[in-house]
């Protein structure tokens, strides 16, 4: 059976996780459930993890006088605890400090093409915050466009690897779509970045500036693998690369499709750098990279300094997981950026969970109940999504578009809905149409099942409660999947 290997991004661990990498992990949860539905759990493999190895990192364990090996431990603990607050379905979660990580970059280094990799004097502008050497033109004005900060000017020597040797090669591959970048907007950044002339890039750093921090290149002591070069091999060493191991065979050599899933931030290193890394050593590519926006808040970019952090944790405690999935998924744009605040939050809860979807199973299972004794018998012939309907769905998920999925499944909803007040089953019972009734309830339960098998990878507790409780032996009124908040 086919393959499919997904991943996320490593973030840095010199913070606490915000909403923007929660996005991420929910938006490749839904696409690894999906694929598990589609392929069989056993076919899908779901990486996320920690990027521990930053010289960021290192100066926020200095700040706080401890240790860095103790602060990215404790920093780790955190990523990993937002996967299991928000049911993230991942099979591992790797940390960049860990042996397997360490002879996976090692191996790599060394499975470069020799000529590939070199030595020289280099002086460029460089920003910690992205772990990026900048032109001068990538500049807005005179700071990192990210950042907002100065970069510092670095002067030093290091090895280089020649990504100019791949121009025509990455050009071919990602206009052809052999390499795909979703959506075509950041094919098309992607392809204007080649065509303006690639340049060879730094892959060590000084051991010295590096704080003695980070993976040794191979034979030279006085430095250390340059963090993107060594954080990038991360998606082959959580399977076993530098063993051959066979999860390494089954996932990367012989998958029948992988896909990282990232931000636009760093859209150039997974689109540009490793896949010339890859061609470089002999090793297959990726299939596709999708690239997401980012989320602001209250309409402005997440930053400390604004003070408009927004913990997901927080979120999940306050709100419960399924709410918060939700949400990402279907207000923030899966192509764009999008927008959290409190107030939307509070909408969306109310009108499409509350309301929408707990409320209907509600009214459902209530009627159930008192109009059919608590007996529910699947419909036959009945199927809440035409075709067309179902191929929307699909259509939308083939490109990410998660947003444009659900509205499509929770159409049923609002049809269920409406079919309720037309029949108005209260009244059919005044008049002791009870066989009427059972059908309408026969096809309203069965249309709620087709929603539970559509929502699985989006709001998988939700979707099972619904599957729970449709098949009851005794069906009584279903308690509120989302409480109405205060």
């Amino acid at each position: 059976m086919s393959r499919f290997y997904i991943t996320t991004a490593i973030p840095y661990v010199n913070a606490k996780p915000h909403i923007g990498f929660a996005l991420e992990l929910v938006q490749a949860d839904v696409i690894a459930r999906y694929q598990r539905l589609k392929l069989g759990g056993e076919n899908v493999y779901f990486l996320t993890g920690a990027d521990e190895n930053a010289l960021k990192n290192v100066q926020a364990a200095e700040k706080e006088g401890r240790s860095t090996s103790e602060y990215v431990a404790e920093m780790s603990d955190r990523f990993r605890s937002l996967a299991s607050a928000l049911n993230i379905s991942n099979n591992d979660f790797i940390r960049t400090t860990e042996q397997r990580h360490v002879k996976g970059a090692t191996k790599l280094w060394q499975s470069c093409k020799p000529d590939d990799i070199y030595k020289k004097s280099y002086s460029g502008l460089y920003c910690v915050g992205c772990e990026q050497y900048y032109t001068e033109d990538e500049l807005v004005d005179g700071v990192c466009p990210d950042h907002k900060v100065k970069p510092e000017l670095v002067t030093e020597e290091n090895y280089f690897f020649k990504l100019s040797s791949y121009q025509h090669k990455l050009e071919q591959l990602i206009s052809n779509d052999e390499f795909k970048i979703t959506p075509e907007s950041r094919k098309n950044e992607m392809l204007a970045f080649i065509r303006r002339g690639l340049e060879d890039f730094s892959i060590s750093r000084s051991r010295e500036r590096a704080r003695n921090w980070g993976v040794p290149v191979p034979g030279d002591d006085s430095q250390v693998m340059y963090v993107w070069f060594d954080a990038l091999s991360n998606y082959l060493n959580a399977l076993g690369y530098a063993a051959n191991d066979s999860l390494y065979k089954e996932f990367w050599d012989n998958s029948g499709r992988k896909l990282h899933v990232i931000g636009k931030g760093i859209t150039r290193f997974h689109c540009i750098y490793w896949p010339a890394m890859l061609l470089s050593a002999g090793l297959p590519l990726p299939n596709e990279v999708f690239v997401h926006g980012y989320v602001t808040v209250d309409g402005q970019k997440i930053s400390k300094s604004l003070g408009n952090t927004v913990d997901p944790v927080e979120l999940v405690n306050k709100y419960g997981s399924e709410p918060v999935r939700y949400y990402l998924l279907r207000e923030i744009p899966a192509w764009e950026d999008g927008d959290y605040s409190e107030a939307k939050f509070k909408q969306r809860y109310e009108s499409d969970l509350a309301n929408g979807l707990g409320n209907t199973l509600s009214r459902v299972t209530n009627m159930i109940e008192k109009f059919g004794n608590g007996k529910f018998i699947q419909a036959e012939g009945v199927n809440a999504y035409t075709p067309a309907a179902a191929s929307a769905i699909e259509i939308a998920m083939r490109s990410y578009r998660f947003e444009a999925a659900l509205l499509a499944i929770f159409n049923v909803i609002g049809e269920i809905d409406a079919e309720i007040e037309k029949n108005k089953p209260w009244e059919m019972a005044k008049e002791e149409k009870f066989n009427d009734i059972q059908k309408l309830l026969s096809k309203w339960g069965t249309m709620l099942l087709d929603v539970s098998h559509y929502l699985k990878p989006f709001l998988p507790d939700a979707a099972k409660k619904i599957e729970d409780k449709l098949r009851e032996h005794n069906i009584t009124k279903a308690e509120p999947l989302f409480p109405r908040l205060n």
